[in-house]
């Protein structure tokens, strides 16, 4: 039975669109396509960090795609603009959105991210490769068919109690007091490994301070240590807040060119990576306590 999808949509999957060349030269195209993404996200590092706004614009689509790397997210902010309304919301390979009830409109441009594999080396050791992998967004597909999931909603004590780390030898321990020096709203001691969070701010005020300085501590601490991390743990707390829909506002990355004058494009997407990699870390401790958080009052509704 033909399928009129498959019939009415023009975007071919990648076997479809893969003329019939020589091995040799069939790996040649591949390579070229992943020299030129790889180009591409190294240009876009320099041009993202260059200026506050736009360096902005560029966490603002990290803290969109949070599972995705950095190299993957700066590939989505420099292509996005071909997208219908120009910002990408949601990302799925042609077979994804084809699984989902749902096709790609005829005509689309696909977004060009890396994906990795493993692979063995000469010598016989794992080797990690990348393979260019064509990505659409959700404004490029026909959604009539798509189930949407719920969005959870947390209320402010939950996501301040998961934001809080549990009492262990792994994580500083937060206490509260009344002032701070220079109006802080907290402060992380390395001494102590203690985080002190000023009482009486409003919720925004407290996740925003707490979680640079969680950031910040993750960040000095950790097996790829900064020697000065006091940025990357401020943007690593925006993250957090554009996750959890806290407001960022008061938020501003004027001093990003400076950070980032005298790095290269690798150097750049390491810390970027860093970053990104903090911000996992402790979203994902954040969603098991959020996880068990509901589990227990869904048992205390049944009871």
């Amino acid at each position: 039975m033909v399928n009129f999808d498959d019939l009415l949509t023009n975007v071919p999957t990648e076997e479809q669109n893969t003329p019939q060349l020589s091995k040799e030269d069939y790996a040649a195209k591949k390579k070229t396509e992943r020299d030129n993404v790889f180009a591409l996200s190294d240009d876009t590092a320099l041009h993202a960090s260059g200026n506050g706004e736009q360096f902005r614009s560029f966490l603002d689509v990290q803290g969109q795609f949070d599972r995705y790397s950095a190299v993957n997210a700066l590939l989505i902010y420099a292509q996005q603009e071909s997208l219908p309304n120009e910002k990408a919301t949601r990302l799925g390979s042609f077979d994804y959105w084809k699984k989902s009830d749902c096709s790609v409109k005829p005509g689309q441009m696909a977004i060009d991210i890396l994906e990795p594999h493993e692979y063995k080396k000469e010598d016989g050791s794992p080797g990690t490769g990348y393979n260019v992998k064509k990505v659409f967004d959700i404004s490029q597909v026909d959604t009539r068919k798509l189930r949407v999931a719920p969005i959870p909603n947390y209320t402010d004590r939950q996501l301040l109690g998961a934001l809080i780390p549990p009492k262990s030898s792994q994580f500083p321990t937060v206490n509260g007091v009344d002032e701070l020096p220079d109006d802080l709203g907290a402060k992380y001691d390395p001494e102590t490994d203690s985080i002190s969070v000023r009482k009486g701010m409003e919720f925004a005020d407290t996740f925003r301070a707490l979680a640079q300085e969680l950031s910040y501590a993750d960040l000095t601490t950790g097996p790829d240590t900064q020697a000065d991390p006091a940025f990357s743990a401020y943007c690593a707390s925006y993250l957090l807040c554009s996750k959890y829909g806290i407001d960022k506002e008061g938020f501003s990355f004027e001093e990003a060119p400076g950070v980032f004058e005298d790095m290269d494009a690798q150097t750049i997407k390491g810390e970027l990576s860093q970053i990104r990699d903090v911000v996992e870390d402790i979203s994902g401790r954040m969603a098991r306590q959020l996880e068990a958080a509901q589990k227990a009052a869904k048992n205390n509704e049944a009871r």
